[in-house]
């Protein structure tokens, strides 16, 4: 699984080939969570609050690039590398 970005702790994955709905995995410490990659909101799993809003503001940043890297990652292809939080 792809790491896209790293920053405070948390990781953010995604998986090559994965299904609908577009998103990604963001990881802090032992907890998961899946967040849409649309709407910015957690699907499946749970991270500490302070955590989710720092993937929530990150995500809000780089809306684009995760689309992106999206469609990179369902053809099977290398997402690029996103920036991490500042």
């Amino acid at each position: 699984m792809p790491e896209l970005s790293r920053f405070y702790g948390i990781v953010i994955r995604m998986y090559f080939g994965d299904h609908n709905p577009p998103h990604f995995h963001a990881y802090y410490g032992g907890a998961k969570a899946v967040f849409d990659i649309q709407s910015i909101d957690i699907i499946d799993g749970n991270i500490p609050t302070r955590a989710a809003k720092l993937v929530e503001e990150w995500a809000r940043l780089h809306r684009v690039e995760l689309e992106a890297a999206w469609k990179q990652a369902v053809a099977l292809q290398q997402p690029d590398r996103i920036d991490p939080l500042p």
